[in-house]
């Protein structure tokens, strides 16, 4: 991928075919499908890319389990829709990024017979919508292999378990890696860049996009003969820019997770957890070193402050520890995380809970632009095949196969589950080379290259820890990295394995960072000042222990 600065020539003040605003998941997935379809592709995004919903998901590929039972429930085929849809993608995502994505065996642990059977049933429907894109069938799982295997689960009136098999993956990486993907064949992208206003042509239709550049402050303009809508929970502000009678239609719901130390559960296996006060289900999945528990549902306002509270940290403890032997206490939480879902609303007395995941296109006449409204991050590839089609529609164009749905994404050439093999020399261990191998695919090869020429950069950001001083280089030169945040949290994901360790992380990255992007002394101190303080801030609305200050 081009330097950022390189990016920010080579779009502003230019024309393309297509312009996508937003650079989540879907707008990614929608530019990367433009450029496959041979149209010049612009793609915009006011923050980071990933830096929202995007990176705030369960880490989970999959159909949906509790969508499931919701259709069959409520009868509601919208809900099955969404879970035959995304069962649908989930192997592609996999199957398109090895090194991101992978399969992971869940457990749901069961404590009445009828439970038993019920759970069994419904993931029997799910293995039977599967079809040939399953990833292994379910199956059920005695007593005491549940205990085996999760040897932390409450034994209490255990009766049995059932094992289903979903999808797992690194969101900020995959999000960043589709935006990569894009450069190399050819489109532009540019993070930090703010749509500010429109111009309309003599017809009334989108003609251009006024474009504010988040650092250095300067406004260019990027024209384009079709406009794309996927910025997720602020679809609305977009749609009202473009056309001021654009009635609102998203409703936003609110998810968290806590990250715990992986002795929590002791298991390579995740658990699902079946039942909640509210009607929900909750995951307790090993990710990276750690345990990732989570979702919640809360409706909440577009720009509202997203945050872990106590109140929520108590909510996912006290349902989690009706499973375990060994209660687990606030104290023991190393992270967490909150972001907001885009739902497409069904009518203003529903709550969040109950609306379907599916996604619609909205083409609105005046302005031309063309909106992706809703989905989840699983469907983020058959969304933006969706959106194209609509795209080269409203452009008159002859209808043009999607490339997507089997297109290797950047670091999987090459790639097997014993790439990291490769890595491993005189300077890297089998645990770093695995960590870059499931970062960097392939391209990991290219980061440890800047190591030969700067040994300094092959220590690690954190004694003890994987990540090296090379991937924060990385993360400036190639994948336009601009705050501490960007790298820790998007990057390189020490952000979500522990506040404690990014904090430790963030002098060294500062350092880095500050000699890459030609930051003063002053501008590093600041930017790490900020940096950590938002880390604290963090840990004291979540009502937990403050970090020791780091030097620095």
């Amino acid at each position: 991928m081009k330097s950022r600065a390189e990016a920010l020539k080579d779009i502003q003040n230019k024309s393309f075919d297509v312009c996508v605003i937003g650079g989540g998941a879907t707008g990614s997935g929608c530019a990367l499908d433009s450029q496959l379809r041979g149209l010049s592709t612009a793609l915009v995004e006011a923050g980071d890319f990933a830096s929202a919903t995007s990176s705030a998901s369960t880490k989970m590929v999959h159909g949906g389990v509790r969508y499931l039972e919701e259709a069959f429930r409520h009868l509601d085929p919208a809900e099955y829709k969404v879970v035959n849809r995304a069962l649908d993608e989930r192997i592609h995502m996999v199957k398109n990024a090895p090194f991101l994505a992978g399969a992971r065996e869940f457990i749901t642990p069961c404590y009445s017979r009828f439970d038993l059977a019920y759970y069994e049933t419904g993931l029997k429907l799910y293995d039977w919508i599967s079809g040939s894109a399953s990833l292994a069938p379910s199956h059920f799982v005695s007593r005491e292999e549940a205990l085996s295997r999760l040897p932390n689960l409450n034994p209490q009136g255990l009766t049995g378990a059932v094992a289903y098999t979903d999808g797992q993956f690194d969101d900020a990486r995959y999000n960043v890696t589709l935006v990569q993907s894009l450069a190399e064949t050819g489109g532009v992208a540019l993070n930090y860049a703010r749509v500010a206003s429109c111009e309309k042509g003599a017809d009334g239709k989108l003609a251009a996009v006024i474009v504010q550049e988040q650092f250095g402050g300067q406004s260019f303009v990027v024209r384009a003969r079709a406009f794309v809508n996927a910025t997720g929970p602020f679809a609305d502000s977009i749609r009202a820019m473009a056309n001021p009678a654009a009635k609102p239609r998203m409703r936003l719901s609110k998810g968290v997770h806590i990250l715990l130390p992986a002795d929590v559960l002791s298991s390579g296996d995740a658990m699902l957890i079946p039942k909640t006060e509210d009607g929900r289900v909750l995951f307790a999945i090993p990710w990276r070193g750690r345990v990732l528990v989570g979702t919640t549902e809360q409706e909440v306002a577009v720009g509202e402050e997203l945050f872990l509270t106590r109140e929520e940290v108590e909510y996912l403890l006290r349902h989690l520890n009706r499973y375990l032997g060994e209660p687990v206490r606030a104290g023991q939480v190393v992270g967490g995380f909150a972001g907001a879902r885009p739902l497409l609303t069904a009518g203003d007395s529903r709550d969040t809970k109950r609306l379907a995941r599916d996604h619609q296109v909205e083409l609105d006449s005046p302005s031309g632009l063309v909106s992706i409204l809703g989905g989840k991050w699983t469907t983020y590839r058959a969304m933006a095949q969706d959106t194209i089609d609509v795209v080269r529609k409203s452009l008159g164009r002859n209808p043009t196969p999607c490339s997507t749905l089997n297109h290797p994404l950047v670091g999987s050439d090459g790639y097997s589950s014993d790439y990291w093999k490769v890595l491993v020399g005189d300077c890297v261990l089998e645990p770093i080379a695995r960590h870059l191998a499931e970062k960097y695919g392939t391209r990991a090869a290219q980061l440890l290259a800047l190591i030969e020429k700067d040994a300094d950069l092959g220590e690690p950001l954190v004694k003890g820890l994987a990540p090296l001083r090379a991937e924060v280089a990385f993360a400036a030169r190639f994948e336009m990295a601009m705050t501490i945040e960007d790298v820790l949290a998007r990057r390189i994901g020490l952000q979500f394995y522990g506040w404690t360790e990014a904090i430790a992380a963030a002098p060294a990255t500062a350092d880095i960072l500050g000699r890459e992007l030609g930051w003063s002394e002053a501008d590093r101190g600041d930017a790490l000042g900020v940096y950590i303080e938002k880390i604290r801030d963090l840990q004291r609305k979540a009502g937990l222990t403050v970090a020791p200050r780091a030097e620095g």
